[in-house]
């Protein structure tokens, strides 16, 4: 098992998944292989949230030469994937590579940088909603690259929840994460399991998380 229980989040510690973090990070990569990177990050994710948290089953295979045993993962077309705009789009193109047939919904939020970080939080604007229908047995997973206050997650946890609140799991997947907003989301919303590649030290004056990666959004987007 290489999903590793910190009390506060699910540490994600397969190797491919460090050592892809750790060229992320690096100032040296260039936008061409930072989104590259940020898809593979969401691919091994994704296979990790199938082995550590998805039950399989068996079943019956024909196979060219007589019937034997196979196994199966339950579930993989009851997945409801939420991407929230924009750093989280290769980050979630990856995971639709796990996890082919999930629906998706797509929340645009963002922090009012203007108007500044204030007892460790921001205000913070959702622009548009767009989710699907979901049921009972669905595990959603919400994803976006950087955890830092935990103001922009909260506020989109707060609509998944308007729309839905019966599902078979709920998923908080980063890839950077500060404690301060674990600690923030874990206590707004509890039924999230928070997953994450790494808890880095702590927030910068202005919510940034050190060392982190830099804005995730600007690096695989190229807007600096």
């Amino acid at each position: 098992m290489t999903i590793e229980d910190r009390d506060d989040a699910y540490l994600i510690t397969h190797a491919l998944a460090t050592d892809t973090l750790s060229r992320l990070r690096d100032v040296e990569t260039e936008q061409v292989a930072f989104r590259k990177g940020l898809v593979k990050l969401g691919r091994i994710c994704g296979y990790e949230i199938i082995d550590g948290a998805m039950e399989t089953e068996y079943v019956p295979v024909e196979t060219p030469l007589e019937e034997t045993t196979g196994e199966r993962v339950k579930g993989l077309d009851d997945v409801v994937i939420i991407n929230v705009l924009r750093a989280a789009t290769p980050f979630v193109e990856g995971l639709l590579k796990a996890f082919p047939r999930a629906k998706q919904g797509v929340i645009s939020a963002g922090r009012d940088e203007e108007a500044g970080m204030t007892d460790g939080e921001f205000p913070i604007t959702v622009d548009y909603v767009k989710l699907p229908e979901i049921r009972p047995d669905d595990t959603v997973i919400v994803a976006d690259p950087m955890l830092a206050t935990g103001s922009t997650m909260v506020a989109v946890l707060d609509h998944v929840l308007d729309e839905a609140d019966d599902f078979e799991d709920l998923f908080v997947l980063s890839a950077v994460s500060a404690p301060a907003g674990l600690v923030r989301v874990s206590e707004a919303v509890p039924e999230a399991d928070l997953l994450t590649v790494a808890i880095d030290d702590r927030l910068d004056d202005d919510g940034f998380i050190v060392p982190g990666l830099g804005d995730a959004g600007d690096r695989a987007f190229r807007t600096v």
